[in-house]
C-alpha cells in the first residue's frame, strides 16, 4: 500500500489529470475503485472526474439505503446506479468507479444470480407475451396501468411497457403475434418514443434485500488487476465496523416489532472481510484529513 498525504480535493485534481492523460494516450491498464468515507465526498469526487474524463468514463456506486440497513427505505434511483455499475464491470475493460463506505457494506448478488434475473430480448425473437408476463412476475415486477418507476410493467394488446432496473428509461416492446417487432425507449412524462434499439435486457431488482439468495462482496465483481484508492483506510475500517454494529441494532429493534427481515450477516460484509478481500490489490491510501 502506498500512503499519500493529500486532501481528497488535491487527490481529485491529481487523479483527474492523470487519468485524463492515460485515457487519451490509451495507457491506462487497470480498473480503478476509489473509496471515500462518506456520500458527500464521493459525490464531489465523482463530479470532478466526470468534468475531466467525460460523463461516460466514470461510474458512481451509491448505497441502496437512505439510512444504514433501513431496507424499507430504499432509493430506486440508487438501485439503478448500482445495477448499472455491476453490468459495466462485466463489459468495460478498465472501469473507474467512485464509491463510499456505506455502499461497500452491502453485499450484492453473484454473477449467476444476475444472469438468472435477466431476460434479453432482441428484435425478431420468437417469444410469447404470456412468457414475458410470467417472467416479469418471477422477477417481482408489478403490473400496473402505466409504468412510472423501475420494477413495473403494463400490457396493452400487443405492446408491453417495462421499466427494467438495467436502464434509466423505460422500454416499449411491440409484438406481431409471437415475434418482437420493435423495441424503443420512451419518455415517462410524454409517453413519446425516444430511441429505437435492436435489443434490451429486462433485469429484476438484484438489490432486493427481501430475497433469500446467495450474495457476495461487491469486490468479487472486480478483476484481480485493480487499483484501490482509499481515503484514510484505517478510518474506513472503523466506519465499516460502526455501520455493521448499527445494522445489528436496527435488526434487533425490527425483530422486537415483528418485522420480517434477513439478518445483517446475509446482506452485509464486515470491515475485516472487505479489507481482506482487497489486500492483494495495488493500493493508494490518502491520509490528508482525519475526523
Amino acid at each position: 500500500t502506498h500512503t499519500l498525504s493529500l486532501s481528497p480535493l488535491s487527490l481529485s485534481f491529481t487523479l483527474s489529470i492523470t487519468l485524463s492523460h492515460a485515457t487519451h494516450t490509451r495507457q491506462r491498464s487497470a480498473a480503478i475503485l476509489w473509496v471515500l468515507r462518506d456520500q458527500e465526498s464521493a459525490a464531489y469526487a465523482y463530479n470532478d472526474l466526470q468534468l475531466t474524463l467525460g460523463p461516460d468514463q466514470v461510474l458512481y456506486y451509491p448505497g441502496s439505503y437512505r439510512k444504514p440497513y433501513q431496507i424499507e427505505d430504499t432509493a430506486n434511483a440508487n438501485v439503478l446506479l448500482r445495477t448499472e455499475v455491476l453490468k459495466k464491470l462485466k463489459t468495460t475493460k478498465h472501469p473507474v468507479v467512485v464509491t463510499y463506505t456505506a455502499a461497500l457494506l452491502e453485499q450484492v448478488v453473484g454473477e449467476k444470480s444476475m444472469t438468472d434475473q435477466t431476460l434479453k430480448l432482441s428484435v425478431g425473437d420468437k417469444v410469447s407475451l404470456d412468457f414475458i408476463n410470467e417472467t416479469l412476475f418471477e422477477y417481482h415486477f408489478q403490473r400496473v396501468d402505466f409504468v412510472a418507476e423501475p420494477g413495473t410493467f403494463s400490457v396493452r394488446g400487443g405492446i408491453i411497457d417495462v421499466f427494467s432496473y438495467a436502464y434509466e428509461d423505460p422500454y416499449r416492446i411491440e409484438f406481431f403475434g409471437d415475434e418482437v417487432e420493435s423495441i424503443r425507449t420512451f419518455d415517462l412524462q410524454t409517453q413519446w418514443s425516444k430511441n429505437q434499439v435492436n435489443s434490451m435486457e429486462i433485469m429484476g431488482d438484484i438489490d432486493d434485500k427481501s430475497l433469500d439468495i446467495p450474495r457476495v462482496s461487491f469486490l468479487q465483481h472486480w478483476p484481480a488487476h485493480t487499483l484501490l484508492i482509499t481515503e484514510n483506510q484505517d478510518l474506513i475500517a472503523r466506519d465499516l465496523s460502526d455501520l455493521y454494529r448499527q445494522s445489528e441494532q436496527v435488526y434487533a429493534s425490527h425483530l422486537g416489532r415483528g418485522v420480517a427481515q434477513l439478518p445483517p450477516h446475509t446482506l452485509l460484509i464486515s470491515g475485516e472481510q472487505l479489507i481482506k478481500e482487497w489486500s492483494s490489490w495495488d493500493q493508494i491510501d490518502v491520509v490528508g484529513q482525519v475526523s
